[in-house]
């Protein structure tokens, strides 16, 4: 397993990092030290390879823009991808940012590498035979002054005081330069590199300290100790612990009754009282409030779109650029050698696993019911491994299985590579859209044509991510210039108006430089849905907004109390696209998800479209895809691959394709 993986300039600046286990910095420092500076090989590596401790160092140059890639792992373990792993990550990373490192002059620049790393790391995996998964890592992967070190090793760090807040870096520069053999007390490194707030590991404690650091408050008393000693406190002597009261004063004191007790921020309880105010609802606009929240780093648009001529803001597809990026690299080479190699050769065909028998079969066979018998049954069993819904894979299966009946294998033509051929092309044609998914030309005729806004409503079961994707959503509807309103109809869940009011402060404050506007509708907990969908959409035909995007309330599909409303909600607010969202790792419930919320809109009105969440937690199992696709023949719009405004990516059927045969 892969145990830290950096890219370094020449001058000690740790531009991005990746970490999945504790690496004490002294690893990299020795390599820095003896082989750099000292040009100092151990015996029998040729320069290729560098050991420490127990760990083993393999390495490539890219000299033009003076960065050093590095990859590091247990000696025991051999790690055969290793060296194609480190080429392809230099020539992705030199394509994407090689440009910027060459005409910077200590001008800031992020790096924001995670999403091609794991793809390149998960391709070679699966080339190797290894299970492809996504490994949780221990650090923020962002953050090079972490040091990849989890917590769990430091040179030097500085225990006296508390440690800073998650995700908060008070300095652009990596303590790398500081940790260097040949660094100055005044580094002046090549590039400034500000990393994004990444999370990382903290405990109740000190999370409760920053907290109150954060809001002025000093860590003192607990509030219930403050509450009991009153104002008069500091003029009365307490009694101590073995004094007696005397019983007229036990008698006057009434007898309380068991309160609530409720947790404040910084991680005390309280005791509460029934005038106490729950709904938290209200704006505040103290100033207090205002300089207390930090402002969200600005986002580089080509990290995760492509602006047209037209000036319009397209999103990306996550393979099909990494795809395109390593051919272009690889162009000099042989094409084969580059369909094998590259992230898009993923869909190598079934021969291993359950396929793997398949190959002594020749050409010239005419297949009968019997003969694709075994070979359909390792199919199943194969899209079953990927997340696909049993009743989805039977029944894709046996399409698949008739249609083979009674075709004859070409010359030199397996059974094998014709089941292939089957079912790539049964996977293609389920997930290829039978509509178009152009957003912004719809946006763009109904603003045209009946002069009003386009409505979006986001609808799922509980903890999908519904508002998480909305906010995305909004983000990318930002860059094009267009007016959103985004209205807050989950009136029943704790929080959720608090949660899109943040979302809406952050976006209005990172699309100011696009010409962005977004607003929040609310109207507080505990009212109808339905009604406050349809002023929202009223209110911005009034105001001149393009877009309202509309948050529901989670429900759960087989519920049919809550499911019931949706028809009236769909009557009231009209919109024009109903999407819902989907978790990838949701299994073989998802075909019921899907056929219960696309019949739950009444007969004139189905779902439009799914937005397929956290697919960046299931590797190659985006069985989910296929499942409710098949189930209701709506197509994916959208798919999340993670927590950040610029984590929504478009679907690439000839992706999804190759991973559900990989």
């Amino acid at each position: 397993m892969l145990d830290l993986f950096e890219v370094i300039t020449t001058s000690g600046v740790v531009l991005w990092s990746k970490s999945y286990a504790p690496v004490k910095p002294s690893i990299i420092n020795s390599l820095i030290s003896d082989v750099f500076i000292e040009e100092r090989n151990q015996p029998g590596s040729d320069g290729k390879w560098f050991k420490k401790d127990s760990y083993t160092l393999k390495w490539t140059l890219a000299a033009d823009v003076g960065l050093v890639f590095v990859a590091v792992y247990q000696s025991l373990i051999h790690l055969t991808w290793i060296d194609e792993l480190l080429d392809q990550v230099k020539k992705l990373f030199v394509a994407l940012y090689g440009e910027k490192i060459k005409a910077s002059t200590g001008t800031k620049i992020q790096c924001h590498f995670d999403q091609y790393f794991e793809a390149s790391l998960r391709s070679l995996e699966r080339q190797a035979g290894g299970v492809a998964t996504t490994r949780p890592t221990n650090v923020g992967t962002d953050d090079p002054s972490s040091d990849g070190n989890g917590g769990g090793f430091s040179d030097g760090d500085d225990w006296s005081s508390p440690p800073p807040m998650p995700g908060v870096n008070n300095t652009g520069i990596s303590d790398f330069q500081h940790r260097t053999p040949y660094s100055s007390e005044k580094p002046n490194p090549l590039i400034e590199v500000t990393p994004s707030a990444t999370s990382a590991p903290v405990s109740p404690a000190t999370m409760a300290q920053a907290l109150l650091q954060a809001s002025g408050r000093r860590p003192g008393r607990p509030r219930r100790n403050r509450k009991s000693a009153g104002p008069s406190s500091a003029s009365s002597t307490h009694a101590s612990s073995g004094e007696e009261r005397s019983p007229a004063r036990l008698s006057n004191k009434p007898k309380r009754g068991k309160e609530m007790r409720i947790w404040g921020e910084d991680g005390i309880a309280t005791e509460a009282n029934d005038e106490r105010k729950l709904d938290y609802s209200a704006g505040i606009s103290t100033d207090d409030e205002q300089d207390m929240r930090p402002k969200p780093e600005a986002i580089d648009q080509d990290t995760w779109g492509t602006r047209t001529n037209k000036g319009d803001f397209l999103l990306k597809d996550l393979d099909y650029e990494i795809d395109g990026i390593l051919k272009q690299a690889n162009s000099a080479e042989n094409n084969e050698e580059t369909n094998r190699k590259g992230p898009g050769g993923i869909a190598s065909g079934l021969v291993g696993g359950a396929m793997g028998y398949l190959r002594n079969f020749v050409g010239g066979k005419t297949l009968t019911r019997e003969d694709t018998d075994k070979a359909i049954s390792g199919v199943m069993t194969h899209l079953l491994e990927k997340n696909v819904a049993r009743e989805a894979a039977v029944q894709i299966c046996d399409s698949v299985q008739t249609s083979l009946v009674g075709q004859k294998t070409g010359s030199f033509q397996s059974i094998e590579s014709l089941v292939k051929l089957a079912m790539e092309d049964a996977l293609r044609k389920i997930l290829t859209p039978t509509t178009s998914l152009d957003l912004l030309r719809e946006i763009g005729q109904i603003r045209e044509t009946e002069e009003r806004p386009y409505v979006i409503s986001v609808v799922g079961v509980n903890g999908v991510g519904k508002s998480t994707n909305l906010s995305k959503i909004c983000f990318f509807l930002l860059q094009n210039k267009l007016k959103v309103l985004i209205a807050a109809c989950d009136t029943f869940r704790s929080g959720a108006v608090e949660q899109l009011r943040v979302h809406a402060r952050n976006l209005k404050e990172l699309s100011e430089r696009e010409g962005g506007v977004v607003e929040l509708y609310e109207k507080g907990y505990g009212k109808d849905a339905a009604n406050i969908a349809k002023d929202a959409v009223s209110y911005a035909g009034t105001n001149g907004f393009d877009v309202v995007l509309i948050d529901t309330a989670g429900r759960r599909h087989n519920d049919q109390r809550l499911m019931s409303s949706l028809e009236k909600f769909a009557k009231f607010a009209n919109p024009d696209k109903i999407l819902m969202v989907g978790e990838a790792l949701v299994g073989s419930d998802s075909v019921q998800q899907a056929r219960n919320f696309n019949a739950a809109f009444g007969k004139e009105r189905k779902l439009d479209g799914f937005i397929i969440s956290k697919c960046d937690t299931v590797g190659d199992m985006v069985g989910t895809l296929i499942s409710m696709v098949f189930a209701t023949g709506i197509p994916v719009v959208f798919l999340g691959v993670g927590q950040n405004y610029t984590d929504l990516r478009t679907l690439n059927v000839k992706w999804a394709v190759g991973l559900l045969m990989s």
